[in-house]
């Protein structure tokens, strides 16, 4: 059976609501602080696995509590972590999540997503990838690794899902090996100088991803849903009208249940609708790991339609 490979970030995510942002110097009273795993890896990889593919996770963490509790994490979740190494000389990375009014700003320490090179990847990609898996790494681990991973994983015969964040220009030769690139407004105005703010702005950016070599490219709106370009026709899918919790988890989410449409042989739109209602279910509730859905309350869920404009 085909599955889902993940190279990616475990992080534990420490988040705190407030009324606004902290401005220099001040300091504000927070309220519903949260201990929750996470890390654009390891939330990308069990939304794909409570959502209904098998799914294998390649990462490090430290040999300390926060790395017992992702480890934990993710098996509850039903990822195979056989492959994630707990390392003695690096600490367990950290992500501090400041929420506000259901959006979020994070400071990020990698400490072991960033120990992992190319010579301890390959081996362990070569023994678990074959033809027609989903392979779906991010930027939060060390770059080197991450664009010979994304070569290895096209090599090997695998759909490669790559989301580009942290946000950077990244080697030409690297496009041809990517099916799927997600990416967000912010992303993709730093990756082609243009930001995605209307249909026209949207069709010129996927024009111009599209254009090195992609397969198929979905930007990710946040408020304004999502885009994507299909033989030439501008594709747009509304967010769904739902007061939003904390939307934290939420792009990883959409990559993590893209992830399951492809295996399940869902085309361009159908993947585009799955993964717009586990990205809207994962906002319904805070934290990242822990709002994901499993697939039969997704299922269940009795989703409010698209939010008008």
């Amino acid at each position: 059976m085909s599955k889902v490979v993940v190279f990616g970030s475990m992080n534990m995510d420490l988040s705190i609501a407030c009324d606004r942002v902290p401005q220099v110097g001040e300091t504000l009273e927070g309220f519903d602080f949260i201990c929750n795993p996470g890390g654009k890896g390891a939330n990308q990889a069990v939304a794909s696995s409570r959502l209904g593919a098998p799914t294998a996770m390649i990462a490090a963490v430290g040999k300390d509590s926060f790395g017992s509790d992702l480890l934990q994490g993710l098996s509850d979740s039903c990822v195979d972590c056989a492959h994630v190494r707990s390392l003695n000389d690096a600490t367990t990375g950290v992500a501090v999540i400041v929420r506000t009014h259901g959006d979020n700003r994070i400071i990020l320490d990698p400490g072991a997503n960033h120990a992992l090179s190319f010579d301890d990847v390959e081996p362990i990609m070569r023994d678990v990838i074959e033809p027609n898996d989903v392979f779906v790494c991010q930027l939060e681990c060390a770059l080197d690794t991450t664009y010979l991973a994304i070569r290895l994983a096209h090599e090997l015969g695998a759909r490669v899902i790559f989301n580009p964040a942290p946000a950077r220009v990244f080697p030409d030769d690297l496009w041809g090996s990517i099916d799927l690139l997600c990416l967000n407004e912010t992303e993709c105005e730093i990756i082609t100088g243009i930001l995605p703010s209307d249909d026209d702005s949207c069709r010129d950016a996927l024009a111009v991803l599209k254009g090195r070599g992609v397969s198929d490219v979905v930007l990710t709106l946040g408020s304004s849903g999502s885009a994507a370009l299909s033989d030439g026709t501008l594709l747009r899918r509304a967010p769904l009208a739902i007061d939003a919790v904390d939307s934290t988890g939420a792009g990883d989410t959409y990559i993590g249940s893209f992830a399951v449409a492809l295996l399940e042989g869902k085309d361009l739109e159908a993947s585009m609708d799955f993964a717009t209602k586990a990205s809207a279910y994962t906002c319904l509730s805070a934290g990242a790991q822990q709002a994901i859905a499993w697939r039969a309350d997704l299922d269940a869920w009795d989703a409010p339609g698209p939010r008008q404009k």
